[in-house]
């Protein structure tokens, strides 16, 4: 099964669309994970009309009307894989146990809200996962989303993908 992992798209507060490298990324996954501030309800729109299967959540950048659409934390497996969406995960310092003892039953939990890529393991097991923004690198030296597979209950081939930056004028 092909994932796609992505967050903190910020459209059109940050780019007037998604990059069309990701577009065509999710084209092409089994699902679509996106752990929250899409900015805009046409965003989801378009990304739902266009994902095989989509798991999303709300960010603290969306307003009512994706509140309305969407939970603040998505629980789904894939494949046997167990896994829990989450904008927030709070600071850098004791992610991992603090993200363990929320997530007891999760084996993979994705997040966003840093646009920092993060992936790593807690003691328990649990696997945590944040893309980075595709839209809004901040001080990071790229824009970014990560693809893996799920294969029977188990994830793997995890890629961080870093983005061409964007055109001067454009946003």
């Amino acid at each position: 099964m092909r994932v796609l992992v992505t967050a903190d798209t910020h459209v059109p507060k940050r780019a007037r669309d998604l990059p069309g490298q990701l577009w065509a990324a999710i084209d092409t996954a089994d699902v679509v994970l996106h752990a929250g501030d899409w900015v805009d309800v046409a965003l989801l729109d378009a990304v739902e009309s266009r994902a095989r299967r989509l798991v999303a959540v709300y960010g603290n950048n969306d307003g009512p009307a994706l509140r309305a659409r969407l939970p603040e934390v998505a629980r789904v497996e894939l494949a046997g894989l167990r896994v829990a969406v989450v904008h927030e995960t709070g600071p850098r310092t004791g992610r991992e146990a603090r993200c363990a003892a929320r997530f007891p039953d999760a084996d993979l939990l994705v997040f966003g809200h840093s646009h920092i890529p993060w992936d790593t393991v807690a003691p328990t097991g649990l696997r945590l996962l944040n893309p980075g923004s595709p839209t809004d690198r901040r001080a990071q030296p790229y824009a970014t989303y990560v693809t893996a597979r799920v294969t029977a209950g188990r994830l793997d081939r995890v890629e961080l993908h870093r983005l061409p930056p964007r055109r001067p004028g454009g946003r």
